[in-house]
This record gives C-alpha cells, structure tokens and sequence, in this order.
C-alpha cells in the first residue's frame, strides 16, 4: 500500500488537485478511503490547505496500511470479547509505536469520521464505538451540539494529559549545533530555533528572502529584520502569511551559507531550485527529510530531539525573555503572531510552561539564545 500525492495533471473540472492524498494498493484505490477523502476535502465548502489533504492522507494511511497488514477488516465489530478493528489499531499505535495519545487522538479523529459518513452511506450497519458525555472546557462554537456545555465524545478515543510543549534546554541546544557538522543541517536548525518556522516552512524557505544585511545602511549589528512570509514563495500552514524576526547575525550566517555552500549543491543537479537548502544532490528537500534528521540527531545524541521542538524553543525563550524585559507591547501577541496560530489560546500554553518553571531554571535560561549564536571569534 502507497501514499502517492497528486501532480498537477489531476484536474477535475478544469481545476487542477496537485497534492491531493491517493491511497494505492495493488495498483487500485484503496476504498473506500479515497471515496471519502475526495467528498471530505473536496466537497465540505471549506477551502482546505494542501498540508491539511496531505495530514489527512497520512492519517488514513496509518489505518488502512495497518489493516492491510495485519489482514483486518476495517468494518469488524467487537465480538466475543475481541476488540474491533479501530479498537485493535489503537492500542498497536500506543503499545508497540508509541505514539503519544495527542498524536493517536488526532489520527482516531478523522477515522471516526469516516466510521460516521460509511453509516450514512450504507457502508456498515452500525459504528464500532459508542459516544460518551463529557464536560468541555471550552465554549461552544456556532452551532455546536452541546448541552449545558457537554459534548458527545468517541469512546475510542484516549485520554490525553495536559502536557507542556517540549523544548530544547540550552545545553541541548548547543550539543545539537555540535553534533551538526553539515552546514546545511545546521543553518536549518538554527533557522527553526531562532525564528519558530515549522520543519515544512524551512525546508521551503525561499533563497530570494536571503541578503547581505551589511549592504542596508537602514540595519544595525544586533537588530531583528522583519520578513513577510508569503505562500505563494514557500509553504505556510493555511497559506497564512505573516510576518518573523530574523536576527541579523543569523541574516549574515544565511547569506554566507546561500553564497558559499549552497552554488556547491545547486550544480548537482539541472533542477533550479527556489528553496535556500538543498540537498547534497541538489534537490530541494523532500516532506519526511527533515523528520529523519532529527531521528539520527537524537540517536546520536541520546535525549530527544524533535523539529517541533525547536519551534518550541523559539516561543518558550523568546516569550521569557520579552516579559523579563522592557517590551512595550503585549508578549503573548507578538509569540501569537510569529508563530502564526490563529487563535491566542494556542499560544497561552507556552505562558503556563514559563509560570510552572522553577525560579532557577528561568534564570538559567534568561540569557537565552544571543549568546549562544553569537559571531565566532
């Protein structure tokens, strides 16, 4: 079983569905997954962003190659005190992948949904999990079904702890800038470290956005230099833009990098790549690239290391150090807006993590990262 993402020559009524999620086995669609992705992303009213088809693929993915597999049918109920397939997938994700309950919910989500659209469809007589009430610690949304703020929650699903953000300590930090000594790697971690971009925005970050901040007389050793992030130059989640701080020093670092290492890589090959890093054959760098980086970095190292966790880092530092000093404007908008959530509450989780922090630790921390990325003598 393949996940395959569309080309441009997908086009359905005279538009084009390049990056739409195929699922392919034995040369065939595999359905009706692809039925209900197609009506899913296609038909809701919703203008979906290519990175949400591509995370819905992979979510049905997960749970259609695991029943290929492991010859299960998709449709079997619990029977005889054996567990439905949802059920038996499930507890392989959190057994023998580990895979953490947020990560295993959110996969869980969108296979309840196909569960609930095949039953209106006639595909199953009946669901493989019943509903339960819960409390909600959220408001209700527009016509959302709640009942004196309770909502109907999928059994299936599995509880989730209230976990803060993981980040790098800055020991770990230092130990992976180290460790990488393939300057490629290690500009795209600082990037991410020092900015917050998502491992997908780095990859795709645009060699055009790179200069030589010395040639700027309207820029100082020691400022940040605001950049808009455009989505019709790189990926952005939702095709969002909005606006990052680039340290200057780490401007010099990219310019330097984009004028000395990367020609080396770009004569590898005849494509003409738009992206700052390339890979040693010269291709731009693919979806998973990034992810077995930081695998073989944390193999290496010992302690986990994770490219969200370098985003993380960016918001857990930079939020410290904006309260601790004399920042006119309101801390937690301005993380809001480089990270570029689209609500406050995504953000405030980074506020809770820097107030549970033990006094020490913040003081530990409270050089944060000018230091560390300092100019070399």
């Amino acid at each position: 079983m393949r996940l395959v993402l569309a080309t441009e020559k997908l086009v359905v009524q005279g538009r084009s569905f390049a990056g739409f999620p195929l699922l392919i086995s034995a040369g065939k669609p595999v359905e009706p997954a692809q039925t209900f992705l197609w009506e899913l992303l296609t038909r809701s009213g919703r203008r979906q962003s290519k990175l949400t088809w591509e995370k819905y693929g992979r979510s049905l993915f997960d749970f259609f190659a695991f029943c290929e597999a492991n010859g299960a049918d998709w449709r079997a109920e619990a029977t005889g005190g054996l567990p439905s397939t949802i059920d038996w997938y499930r507890d392989w994700a959190k057994g023998e992948v580990k895979n953490t309950a947020r990560t295993i919910n959110q996969r869980l989500g969108l296979v309840v949904r196909l569960y609930e659209w095949a039953l209106k469809k006639g595909l199953i007589s009946r669901l493989p999990f019943d509903y339960t009430e819960v409390w909600s610690g959220r408001p209700p949304g527009f016509l959302a079904h709640v009942a004196n703020n309770k909502v109907q929650r999928p059994d299936v699903l599995l509880r989730e702890d209230q976990q803060p953000p993981e980040f790098l300590t800055r020991e770990q930090v230092q130990l992976c800038l180290a460790d990488l000594t393939n300057e490629t790697h290690y500009q795209m971690f600082a990037l991410m470290v020092r900015t917050g971009l998502r491992q997908v925005e780095c990859r795709t970050f645009p060699l055009k956005y790179v200069f030589d901040p010395a040639r700027r007389k309207d820029l100082v050793r020691g400022q940040f230099i605001r950049l808009a992030l455009k989505p019709r130059d790189m990926k952005l989640k939702f095709d969002r833009p909005r606006d990052i701080d680039v340290p200057y020093s780490l401007m010099e670092d990219l310019w330097w990098y984009s004028i000395r290492h990367r020609p080396k890589r770009a004569r590898m090959s005849d494509s003409r790549g738009l992206s700052l890093f390339l890979t040693e054959k010269g291709l731009q760098y693919g979806q998973t690239s990034l992810t077995d980086i930081f695998e073989r970095l944390e193999q290496r190292l010992g302690f986990r290391v994770r490219s969200h966790m370098a985003r993380h880092c960016y918001a857990t530092y930079t939020l410290m150090s904006l309260r601790r000093s004399n920042y006119e404007g309101d801390p937690l908008l301005y993380i809001r807006d480089r990270l570029g959530h689209k609500n406050l509450a995504s953000t405030s989780v980074y506020l809770h993590l820097i107030n549970q922090l033990a006094s020490e630790l913040i003081l530990k921390h409270e050089a944060e990262l000018e230091e560390l990325f300092a100019p070399k003598k």
